[in-house]
């Protein structure tokens, strides 16, 4: 783990998106962070010492979701499939599909597996798989204050994690969509899914992976809703508006410059609690006693 000082900076962009807005002051007390996104290494660890069955691996529950089809409620998860040609931008569901058996162990579905990418985020965990295991790992999930003010590792203002330039010296900062999304990914920087931890640099404070690679949950419940016409590219589709959200950060290997420039400490989406998918992690942090 990482020692984040804390300290007081400006929260937010009135840059980019609307859900962003407003750039604020906000100040957090110094904790302890993973340098890392918790990985399928250590997510097996955590499950074969504890058992636990991730919300994919779960039947579901009709009555949670009584607009699905029918024919979907089964164990599963959602996964990125790229289209062979260009298709709406509007259209979410022309990317993302619910693939029965697709989970942690599996991510791309039945067939898969997590077999050589032990170094890779762990993806297809929803928000309480994330608190189960800093429960079992005797930590906790960060504030979306705490997550960026880390993810900016000391560069206060600054557009990305590295600072102004997107591509300093031409080099590429994180695992990222390079291409038309979603169906030309150019893979420029060498990956075109998850990547291992620590294949880009580290921030400022040493954090691996702050941004790109996979979305991170926060313990922070979701505000502001995005513009309805907005479509976010890495937004999984939600069966009900009544399901509780709470904060991604940092964007993932999906995010495009050309339609979801959101791999930046200031970037934020609202993610259903239930949702697990081949781009969302996670990782850990332990709070000094007070």
């Amino acid at each position: 783990m990482v020692w984040i000082p804390g300290g007081a900076f400006l929260m937010g962009s009135d840059r980019f998106y609307r859900e962003e807005r407003p750039a604020k002051p906000a100040v957090v007390d110094g904790f302890w962070m993973d340098a890392g996104p918790v990985t399928n290494a250590d997510y097996t660890r955590f499950v074969a010492a504890t058992g636990y069955m991730t919300v994919a691996e779960r039947q579901p529950d009709p009555a949670m979701y009584p607009d699905a089809d029918p024919a979907l409620l089964a164990p599963g998860s959602l996964v990125f499939r790229k289209p062979a040609r260009p298709v709406s931008l509007r259209n979410n569901l022309a990317w993302w599909s619910y693939a029965p058996g697709a989970c942690w162990r599996a991510p791309q579905g039945p067939g898969s597996s997590v077999d050589g990418l032990a170094d890779h985020p762990v993806v297809h965990v929803a928000y309480e798989d994330a608190l189960a295991y800093a429960a079992w790992a005797g930590k906790a999930l960060p504030t979306e204050a705490e997550w960026e003010f880390a993810a900016r590792g000391g560069l206060d203002g600054a557009v990305y994690a590295w600072g102004d330039d997107p591509a300093p010296g031409g080099r590429i900062m994180a695992n990222t969509w390079q291409g038309r999304f979603p169906w030309e990914n150019l893979a420029e920087d060498g990956f075109e899914g998850t990547s291992p931890v620590g294949a880009f640099p580290p921030n400022g404070y040493g954090l691996l992976d702050v941004t790109g690679n996979v979305w991170e949950w926060t313990s922070s419940l979701y505000g502001p809703t995005p513009d309805a016409g907005e479509t976010a590219c890495c937004r999984a589709p939600v069966q009900t508006s009544q399901i509780e959200q709470r904060v991604v950060k940092g964007g993932s290997h999906l995010c495009a410059p050309n339609f979801c420039l959101r791999y930046r400490p200031s970037a934020r989406q609202g993610e259903a609690v239930d949702s697990a998918t081949t781009h969302i992690g996670f990782r850990c942090i332990i709070r000094p006693p007070s």
